[in-house]
């Protein structure tokens, strides 16, 4: 990605503009999310533990903050390779906590290295993170929850709940009546089977 691109969908005057899906488009960082990958379903293990490492940096900060270091998340974290990740010892863990191209806080950088390992467990024991969660689906959000406190480090309600509609497990990530809604339908996400 060579860095962010105006954002294609216009707001409509049905969506709220004090919603994301009304405030997103045009912007320069929200609204390529907005419109390519936020709800979309994702398969890919390293799109799928970006999103977590994301949803998890994310907490206590803006979104904004997090979309605008995402480079230098990729670059930090060897483009979210799992194995890459999982292997990370001491001395990148100093490399990461001295990177001001991510989020600088030990407790996140622990978690992500700790989960890159749980996720490349998930191959053995499901066949991958994305076959994980089709096992678990369908859930409703609170059981989500627990099962990812149980499973991954530094995981609650909001980090869970977003990485999963983020990544097309469960509704919400658009209104009903933002044009980004019906193309997300179209792909037939795992919230709407």
């Amino acid at each position: 990605m060579v860095g962010p691109v105006p954002s294609a969908t216009v707001p409509t005057p049905d969506v709220p503009p004090d919603s994301y899906c009304g405030a997103a488009p045009g912007h320069p960082f929200h609204g390529p999310y907005h419109d390519t990958e936020y709800g979309f379903p994702a398969t890919d293990e390293p799109v799928l533990f970006e999103r977590l490492v994301l949803e998890i940096n994310q907490a206590g900060l803006s979104w904004l903050t997090i979309l605008k270091k995402r480079e230098g998340f990729r670059a930090a974290y060897r483009g979210f390779d799992v194995d890459a990740v999982a292997a990370f010892g001491e001395a990148d863990r100093a490399r990461l906590l001295a990177d001001a191209g991510i989020i600088r806080n030990r407790l996140k950088v622990d978690a992500a290295i700790a989960n890159a390992a749980v996720v490349a467990g998930m191959r053995d024991s499901h066949g991958g993170f994305d076959a994980w969660l089709a096992t678990h689906h369908p859930l409703p959000k609170d059981e989500w929850v627990k099962l990812f406190k149980r499973t991954f480090r530094f995981t609650g309600g909001e980090i869970t709940g977003e990485f999963l509609m983020s990544t097309g497990w469960l509704p919400g990530a658009h209104l009903p009546s933002c044009p980004v809604h019906h193309e997300i339908l179209a792909l037939e996400p795992p919230w709407a089977r």
